[in-house]
């Protein structure tokens, strides 16, 4: 049997931690929002959830220092998708979450960022619902927000703008979306808040200029969001897909566009921390 390293799980209520104890009954599936990836972003209702879990069904962009603190004899079991890569059917996840909570367990789906965010929770908990299965969901900090926020641009500002927007960067198929009315997004919101469009970043900004977006908006990509090797790249609207494929950075990413980008260069709390060594490629204004 495979020798499993100890977690935090198997100790914390021995070290007199605080632990909330929401309840978590036998055959219930609680949908957990793990946050973009630093670990002190976790709910303290999600950590309570993951002490008492049975099994952690678990996504490829959770942090694996949160499973640490699941209990010893739990479960882990890994449901990671991936573009271009071969993973399970997000029907085959949501099967599975039926079966390990039939057998009567406590299952906890850990799910990066938001689980209703981009994160297809809504998907599994309507297909928990549909077979019976009691459900149970925490949020979590979206990348959305977490991302920009670690990078010092506040995604709202009463002197820029009154709006912000959140859009996926392709469908289901992995191709770009052809149901978002792009025309509408570039005129209706003073901020876009980009989830996996990286790939298709160059088809997309170039929707929204044809809509009415100027070439020399700021917009910033943020890689690894909230992790100690977080990378923020800044360009424009006509130039961050070529900078970003010129520098090799692939997804995942949040890409942010919007004059709150500039507020970057006042609020880079991260680099301030670090001694002002900002790990930024290419900063506006420089």
């Amino acid at each position: 049997m495979e020798d499993r390293p100890e977690r935090f799980g198997d100790r914390a209520e021995a070290a007199g931690l605080p632990v909330a104890r929401a309840e978590f009954p036998a055959g219930m599936v609680w949908l957990i929002g793990a946050g973009p990836g630093d670990p002190g972003l976790m709910t303290i209702q999600g950590y309570g959830a993951l002490l008492q879990a049975d099994a952690v069904v678990y996504d490829a962009l959770v942090n694996p220092e949160f499973l640490k603190w699941c209990r010893k004899d739990a479960e882990l079991v890994y449901a990671g998708k991936r573009g271009g890569r071969p993973s399970p059917t997000q029907d085959d996840i949501s099967k599975r979450l039926i079966s390990l909570a039939r057998q009567g367990r406590r299952v906890a789906r850990l799910k990066g960022g938001d689980p209703f965010v981009f994160g297809r929770g809504g998907e599994e908990a309507l297909a928990l619902v549909r077979a019976g299965v009691p459900i149970r969901v925490t949020p979590g900090v979206t990348a959305g927000v977490g991302g920009p926020a670690y990078a010092g641009i506040p995604i709202t500002h009463r002197d820029t703008n009154q709006t912000v927007t959140f859009v996926t960067g392709h469908d289901q198929s992995g191709d770009s979306p052809g149901t978002i009315d792009w025309d509408g997004v570039a005129r209706g919101s003073h901020t876009i808040i980009m989830y996996m469009a990286v790939k298709h970043l160059a088809k997309i900004a170039a929707s929204l200029m044809g809509s009415g977006r100027r070439p020399d908006e700021p917009v910033a990509a943020i890689f690894n969001a909230t992790l100690p090797d977080q990378l923020v790249i800044e360009s424009t609207l006509e130039g961050i897909a070529a900078e970003l494929e010129e520098h090799g950075q692939a997804a995942p990413a949040v890409i942010c566009v919007g004059r709150n980008v500039q507020f970057r260069k006042a609020i880079d709390w991260m680099a301030q921390l670090k001694g002002g060594q900002a790990r930024s490629l290419n900063p506006l204004g420089q």
